[in-house]
């Protein structure tokens, strides 16, 4: 079994970003401009080499509101199940203290309280939640009756499943925000503590965390200007209500990052083995057989006809989104990372027009790439 090996730190081969992506930089420049977003932060890796970090745009529309630079911090809204939950699944599994298989119920045995109603709820295993064929519904406003972290934990711990376990792919954010619960408790620690230790501050992923300290959130851009519900600006807290009534940390959501920090967690998915082993990896980041159709593989997405990757990532290739315009895609075969941090979410959620920009982007850095001698 191959042991991790360190993480050779990514050369800065930056300089010469603007000429190299000049047509990839002007789909977010044109984006902006257009209000599909007000804030961008993209970061392009290739093997062993940082070829492109720089920030777009303004925290809003305003003109006078600061502007976005390299080191800016974004809400992740779900990558966090990508670079929070998921790699710490992936420890455990290698560890020996997760078994994929295993019913969930044996670890959070609220999920079965109604069991004798509802017997597929034992049937629901890790592997399920990880590749969302858990048979649990999508989404549930679980905040709007749960005012506690508690409440909405017993809320979740009780959602009534929507389907068959193992009979349909359906992404579900309830399903990881019971994972991250059932992860906590094998490993008797905190999503966040675990993470923090094993995992950001390992990859040197310094400005990497749940909950930013209060006195950088001024230097966040704003993602909501809630008027529904926290009836305030959401500007370095979570965007997602229902991580925000479990105090900002969550299976699902909760996680703060930059495109840089992000980056380098991509370059230990696709080095040398660095601090996960490769057939871990492989095993999280390989498409699931079944159901049938699905794009999943164990906490990741992989490429489909469309997707928002684009056209060009190989079919190997793995990445996942994020609520409030986030996203992270991995092309292991080319050793190739393409990092995109906005927050399409303000004002509000009802702007989806970067479901048009972010595969354009994606191609052009890739056709740029290619074109580059």
């Amino acid at each position: 079994m191959t042991l991790p090996a360190p993480l050779t730190p990514l050369i800065d081969a930056s300089g010469d970003q603007d000429h190299v992506f000049a047509s990839a930089f002007a789909v977010l420049e044109k984006a902006i401009a257009e209000h599909a977003f007000p804030a961008a932060s993209a970061a392009i890796a290739v093997p062993g080499r940082l070829v492109a970090l720089k920030g777009f745009g303004r925290f809003s529309y305003e003109g006078g509101s600061p502007p976005i630079t390299s080191t800016t911090l974004f809400d992740l809204a779900s990558l966090t199940k990508v670079v929070a939950t998921t790699p710490m699944a992936m420890l455990l599994y290698q560890r020996g203290l997760l078994d994929l298989d295993a019913p969930v119920a044996a670890i959070v045995p609220e999920f079965a309280c109604d069991a004798e109603k509802d017997l597929r709820r034992r049937e629901v295993t890790f592997r399920m939640l990880l590749a969302h064929s858990s048979g649990l519904p999508a989404y549930e406003k679980l905040f709007l009756k749960a005012r506690t972290r508690d409440e909405l934990l017993h809320a979740a711990f009780v959602t009534p499943l929507a389907a068959d376990p193992g009979s349909r792919a359906e992404y579900s954010d309830i399903g990881f925000i019971l994972l991250g619960v059932a992860l906590e408790r094998i490993a008797d620690e905190t999503l966040d503590r675990f993470c923090q230790r094993e995992i950001f501050a390992p990859l040197g992923m310094a400005h990497t965390a749940f909950n930013p300290p209060s006195e950088i959130r001024a230097q966040i851009p704003p993602t909501a200007d809630d008027r529904d519900f926290r009836h305030r600006i959401i500007q370095g807290e979570v965007q997602d209500e229902n991580a925000s009534v479990l105090g900002g940390v969550a299976g699902h959501a909760g996680l703060f990052s930059t495109a840089a920090d992000l980056t380098q967690f991509a370059h230990a998915m696709i080095g040398p083995g660095a601090l996960i082993r490769r057939e871990t990896i492989a095993l999280f980041t390989r498409r699931e057989s079944a159901p049938a159709g699905t794009s999943r593989a164990p906490g990741w997405d992989t490429t489909s006809v469309p997707s928002q990757s684009g056209k060009y990532f190989g079919p190997a290739s793995f990445g996942h989104l994020g609520y409030t315009g986030t996203s992270l895609w991995i092309d292991p075969e080319r050793q190739l990372s393409i990092t995109l941090l906005t927050n399409r979410t303000w004002p509000d959620c009802s702007n989806h027009a970067i479901k048009q920009v972010r595969p354009r982007f994606h191609d052009a850095v890739i056709e740029a790439i290619e074109a580059t001698p």
